[in-house]
C-alpha cells in the first residue's frame, strides 16, 4: 500500500517572524483552536446532554448535575451556586469565594460523590479533591446582565439586544484548573481518552458545561426562556492574568505543535491554485462575518479600542482588493497584507484557514506533546557557539546589564503560588527569580563558551548555571517554533501579548484587555447549544449577534 501523497504547502513563516510577542498578541482564533476541535467531537459522536439534578431555590442558590457520554467514557459537570456577600466579590486570585464552583467528574456521581462535591467545589484550593475530579472552575455573574436577563424574563419581554451583544455572558470563570492540581486527576490519567486527547480538552468541555448552566440559571431565576438566539449569543467570560503567561516558555514542545499545526495549516491553504465557485463565496461571507465581528467588538481601554477601529478600516480596505478568482488567491491575499498591521495580517491567516477543514482538520492531532522534549543531541562546544549565533541573535543583542533590558523579573507569589512580575529596581524578591529570562541565559551561556577546543560537557560540568540555556538551544533544533523570540525581562515586554496568543488557541474571542497583565475575553460564544450538534454545528468562527 503506497503512502498518502505528501499535501502542497507553500514554505512556512519563519520561527524569527511568528515567535514574536507582537504578532503573538495579534493572534486570532481558528479552526484548530481547541474549542473548535472539541465541539467537532462532540457533532461526531452525537453527544447528548442530560440535567439529572437540578435542586435550585427561587434564588437560583443550590446544586446541578449535568451528564454526557463521550468517546465511550461518561462525566459529569457538578455546579454548585452560592449566595456570594458583595464585599467578597472579586475576579483577582486572592478570592476566597465565588458565585458558582464547578467540578468535571469522571464517571456519574453518585449521591454520597454529589455531596462530597457541594461541600468541597465552593472551597477551590483550600479543600482537597480525588482523581474522579478532573477539572476545578469557578464563576462570577456579570451582575448587570444577568440582573437585566433574569428581569426581562419575569416580565416576559426579550432582553435588550445591545447589552447581549456588548457583554455576552452571563457568567465569567477566573479559574479553569487542570493536570492535578489541589489533589484533582493528572492529566496523564484521561491523556489517551478519545475526545480528550487534545490539549486541555477536559478544561474546555468543562467551560462548554457551565455555559449551558448559565443559561439554565438564568431561566430559572427568571421563570421564562431565552430564545435561541440570545443563548448562542450567550458565551462564558473569563477573566485571565499573569498566571497563565508562563506556560508558553515552560512548556516549548507544545507551544511548538501549536504554532508549527497553525502555520503548516496557512501553508496548506496558500497553496490552493484556484478556488471554486462555491468556495469564494464561502470566504467573501466570512470576510464579512468578520467585519461585523470587528464592529460589535468594544472595549473600554482607549488605546485598544483605537486599535480595533484602525483594523476595521484596515478590514474594510482589504475586504475591498480581494480577489479570489486569480491563481493562487489565498497567497495572494497573505502577500496583499504582507507590509500592513499585525492585527490585519493575523486575521487574514485566520480567514483563509476557516473554509478548508477537509484540508487542515487532521493537524489537531499533533498539537498535543504525549512524549514530552525530546532534545536533537548536544553539538559540541564550536557547534552550539555558532547554533546561538544563528538562531539565537535576538537573544545576543540586548545588553543585559542595561536598567531597561533587565526590569522585570518573574516569580511565584508565597500567597497563591502564582506567577508574578516584579520591578527590578523597586521591589524586593529578585533573588526567587523563576528562569523565564531565557535570551538573557542564551547570551551568558554563549559568552562561556569562548574556547572553541573545550567539551561542552566541561563547560556544563564547571557552569551548572548554563545547563537550561543549553537544553533550549538542544530543543531549538527540533523545535523550531517553541521559543518566544523577545526578552521577557524587558521593561518594554507586554506579558498581554502572551496571553493573548494562548488565548487565541483556546477559542477565545472579543480580547479586553485591563493592564498590561491581565484581560477579560468570552469563550464559546455563538458554539451550539448541546440540540445543535448536528451538521453545520462547526460554524461559528468570530460570530456576529444576529438578533
Amino acid at each position: 500500500m503506497k503512502d498518502a501523497a505528501p499535501i502542497p504547502q507553500t514554505d512556512l513563516r519563519p520561527p524569527d517572524q511568528v515567535m514574536r510577542l507582537a504578532r503573538m498578541g495579534a493572534m486570532f482564533p481558528t479552526r484548530l483552536s481547541f474549542l473548535r476541535s472539541l465541539i467537532r467531537r462532540l457533532a461526531d459522536d452525537r453527544v447528548t446532554l442530560s440535567r439529572p439534578v437540578w435542586q435550585m431555590d427561587k434564588a437560583g442558590f443550590g446544586h446541578a448535575v449535568y451528564t454526557l457520554r463521550l468517546g465511550g467514557h461518561d462525566y459529569a459537570l457538578v455546579a454548585v451556586s452560592s449566595d456570594l456577600p458583595a464585599d467578597q466579590r472579586t475576579d483577582r486570585v486572592i478570592a476566597t469565594a465565588w458565585d458558582s464552583a464547578f467540578v468535571l467528574y469522571d464517571g456519574i456521581p453518585d449521591r454520597a460523590e454529589i455531596d462530597r462535591i457541594v461541600a468541597t467545589a465552593p472551597r477551590q484550593e483550600a479543600a482537597r479533591f480525588t482523581a474522579r475530579d478532573l477539572v476545578l472552575s469557578r464563576a462570577n455573574k456579570s451582575l448587570r446582565l444577568f440582573a437585566h436577563v433574569t428581569q426581562a424574563l419575569r416580565e416576559g419581554r426579550r432582553p435588550d439586544v445591545e447589552m447581549v451583544r456588548d457583554i455576552g455572558y452571563l457568567m465569567r470563570t477566573t479559574a479553569v484548573y487542570g493536570n492535578g492540581k489541589f489533589g484533582i486527576a493528572d492529566r496523564h490519567l484521561i491523556a489517551t481518552r478519545p475526545g480528550l486527547e487534545g490539549p486541555f480538552g477536559a478544561e474546555m468541555l468543562t467551560v462548554w458545561l457551565i455555559r449551558h448552566f448559565t443559561h439554565d440559571l438564568a431561566e430559572h431565576v427568571g421563570g421564562g426562556r431565552l430564545d435561541r438566539a440570545v443563548k448562542r449569543h450567550l458565551g462564558i467570560g473569563n477573566a485571565t492574568g499573569l498566571g497563565m503567561a508562563p506556560f508558553l516558555v515552560t512548556h516549548p514542545v507544545l507551544l511548538n505543535n501549536w504554532m508549527m499545526a497553525r502555520e503548516t495549516a496557512l501553508a496548506r491553504v496558500r497553496a490552493i491554485a484556484r478556488l471554486t465557485p462555491d468556495q469564494q463565496a464561502r470566504l467573501q461571507a466570512l470576510a464579512a462575518r468578520a467585519a461585523g465581528h470587528l464592529r460589535d467588538w468594544q472595549v473600554p481601554d482607549p488605546a485598544h479600542q483605537a486599535r480595533i477601529v484602525a483594523l476595521r478600516g484596515d478590514w474594510a480596505a482589504a475586504q475591498q482588493a480581494l480577489d479570489f478568482t486569480r491563481p493562487h488567491p489565498l497567497d495572494r491575499a497573505m502577500h496583499g497584507v504582507a507590509h500592513a498591521s499585525l492585527d490585519l495580517q493575523e486575521l487574514m491567516a485566520a480567514l483563509i484557514i476557516e473554509p478548508f477543514g477537509d484540508l487542515v482538520d487532521d493537524l489537531v492531532g499533533t498539537m498535543s506533546a504525549p512524549a514530552g522534549p525530546v532534545p536533537a543531541p548536544m553539538p559540541d562546544t564550536a557547534d552550539m557557539r555558532d547554533r546561538i549565533e544563528r538562531q539565537w541573535d535576538w537573544a545576543l543583542q540586548p545588553d543585559y546589564e542595561a536598567p531597561a533590558a533587565c526590569a522585570r523579573f518573574w516569580y511565584i507569589s508565597a500567597a497563591k503560588r502564582e506567577p508574578r512580575l516584579g520591578c527590578r529596581l523597586s521591589d524586593p524578591g529578585a533573588e526567587l527569580e523563576t528562569p523565564l529570562d531565557i535570551g538573557r541565559r542564551i547570551k551568558a551561556l554563549h559568552a562561556a563558551l569562548k574556547a572553541p577546543d573545550a567539551a561542552l560537557h566541561d563547560v556544563l560540568t564547571r557552569h551548572p548555571e548554563h545547563a537550561l540555556a543549553a537544553e533550549r538551544v538542544a530543543l531549538t533544533a527540533r523545535y523550531p517554533y517553541g521559543e518566544i523570540r523577545d526578552n521577557l525581562i524587558a521593561a518594554d515586554c507586554q506579558p498581554i501579548d502572551m496571553l493573548r496568543c494562548k488565548l487565541s488557541f483556546f477559542g477565545a474571542t472579543r480580547f479586553d484587555p485591563k493592564s498590561d497583565r491581565w484581560t477579560r475575553i468570552t469563550l464559546c460564544q455563538g458554539a451550539p447549544l448541546a440540540d445543535e450538534l448536528g451538521p453545520g454545528a462547526d460554524d461559528w468562527w468570530l460570530p456576529v449577534f444576529a438578533p
